[in-house]
């Protein structure tokens, strides 16, 4: 830990402004960019609340701790919107998101995330059931044929058997 002559301290990778009361983090702009380039191929990222992880799982370069405070600095200007449980971070990307990535990265309008492109139907493989049974037979297929099977008397039971 030293002092620097612009009245704050630096200490690793840390920036704290005495000013604003306020520690901030560097992060290197190739692990900026790999972490931005991912969250806008994909729509959505993973991240595990583990400060200590020297890596990511999904993104190659940065570590757990930069993409967690980059998913956290773009939460607090909206362009993600994040859900927590069981110890991870949900990330998906906004509109507003997409737009500043967009900008940020230098992508032409075609390029969309994942989670925004259309996916092509799939064909109903089930038949539908007026189609097997031309038609008129009711889903429930109960009426005379459950009363042969269980008989008029009524089954076990209370008042059942007399």
């Amino acid at each position: 830990l030293h002092y620097n002559s612009n009245s704050f301290r630096v200490c690793c990778c840390y920036k704290y402004d005495e000013q604003k009361d306020k520690l901030t983090m560097f992060i290197p702009k190739e692990n900026r960019i790999a972490v931005f380039s991912y969250l806008f191929k994909e729509g959505v990222c993973v991240v595990k609340k583990d400060t200590i992880s020297q890596t990511h799982p999904h993104i190659e370069g940065p570590t757990n701790l930069e993409v967690l405070m980059l998913m956290k600095s773009l939460a607090s200007r909206g362009f993600v919107r994040i859900t927590f449980s069981w110890q991870y971070n949900y990330c998906y990307l906004t509109d507003e998101g997409i737009d500043y990535l967009r900008q940020y990265l230098g992508l032409p309008a075609e390029i969309v995330p994942a989670t925004h492109k259309k996916q092509a139907t799939r064909p109903d493989m089930r038949d539908r059931e007026e189609d097997k049974y031309d038609g008129g037979r009711p889903a429930f297929r109960g009426g005379d044929r459950d009363r042969e099977y269980r008989g008029r008397e009524g089954g076990f039971g209370r008042g059942g058997g007399v």
